[in-house]
C-alpha cells in the first residue's frame, strides 16, 4: 500500500521503545567501566534462561500502557495488550508484526542481516552506546518509598547524540537478578517507565505461542521501520 500515515508513525515508536526495552532483559552485558562485577552476574543468570513471560505496564507523556510479554530463545517475542485492548506486538526472529485494533491495521517489517534495526540493534544497545554506574551505589534501596522489594539502580548514559534516550534508569533485584524497572528519558524531557512484573521464568512454551493469524480485512503497511 502507500506511504504509512503519521498517526500510525507515532504508534511505531511507542511499541518500538517497548519491544526494546522488553529485550534490555535478555541482552548479553558486557563489562562496561564500573559496576562490571554486578553486570556479569545479570548476563551469567539471563544466559540460562530459555524462555520467561512477564507483565508490563508503561506509563508514557500521551497514555498508558499494559501487557504481557513472552520470550523464548533465540529472539522470539510476544507483547499481548490489555491496555489498548487486543494490541499485539509479534517477533519470530525474522519478522515483526505490529496489529493496532484501534485502526484495524497491521505494521509488517522483514528483519535481513543487512538491515537488523530490530534484533541486533536491541541487544547490542546497552554495551555500544551507553557507558554504565550505579546511581548512588551497590546498596540495594526500595523500588517505591515503602516498598519492600529492593533493587540496585543504575544509569546508563549514552555515548552518542544519535540514541533515542539521553538517559535510561534500570532498577534490579540483585536477589532474583530480575529487571523491575526501566526508565528511559529523552532528550526533550519526556519521561518513559516501564514496570515489569509477576515474572515466570523458564516456562513452557511452544512456536505455536509466537504465531499470529492476521485479520483479512485489516490494511496492511510492509517495510514500516523504513517509512517517514
Amino acid at each position: 500500500m502507500g506511504r504509512i500515515p503519521y498517526y500510525l508513525l507515532m504508534e511505531k515508536k511507542f511499541i518500538l521503545c517497548l519491544a526494546l526495552l522488553s529485550l534490555i532483559a535478555v541482552s548479553s552485558f558486557a563489562q562496561i567501566q564500573s559496576a562490571t562485577t554486578f553486570f556479569n552476574s545479570i548476563s551469567d543468570f539471563y544466559e540460562k534462561l530459555r524462555t520467561y513471560e512477564v507483565n508490563v505496564s508503561v506509563s508514557m507523556p500521551e497514555r498508558n500502557m499494559n501487557g504481557k510479554v513472552s520470550f523464548a530463545r533465540p529472539q522470539m517475542l510476544r507483547i499481548d495488550f490489555t491496555t489498548p485492548k487486543g494490541q499485539v506486538v509479534l517477533f519470530d526472529g525474522n519478522e515483526l508484526i505490529i496489529y493496532l485494533p484501534s485502526q484495524e491495521t497491521i505494521l509488517q517489517q522483514n528483519v535481513t542481516s543487512k538491515d537488523d534495526q530490530v534484533s541486533a540493534r536491541g541487544l547490542t544497545l546497552l554495551r555500544r552506546y551507553y557507558s554504565v554506574a550505579f546511581e548512588h551505589g551497590p546498596e540495594a534501596v526500595p523500588l517505591d518509598e515503602g516498598s519492600s522489594l529492593k533493587v540496585v539502580n543504575l544509569i546508563l548514559t549514552r555515548r552518542s547524540a544519535t540514541e533515542a534516550f539521553t538517559t535510561i534508569k534500570l532498577s534490579v533485584d540483585p536477589n532474583s537478578k530480575l529487571i523491575r524497572r526501566a526508565i528511559a528519558t529523552t532528550p526533550q524531557g519526556k519521561v518513559y517507565t516501564f514496570t515489569f512484573s509477576n515474572w515466570v521464568l523458564n516456562p513452557e512454551m511452544t512456536e505455536q505461542r509466537f504465531l499470529y493469524d492476521q485479520s483479512s480485512s485489516a490494511n496492511s503497511y510492509n517495510n514500516f521501520l523504513f517509512q517517514e
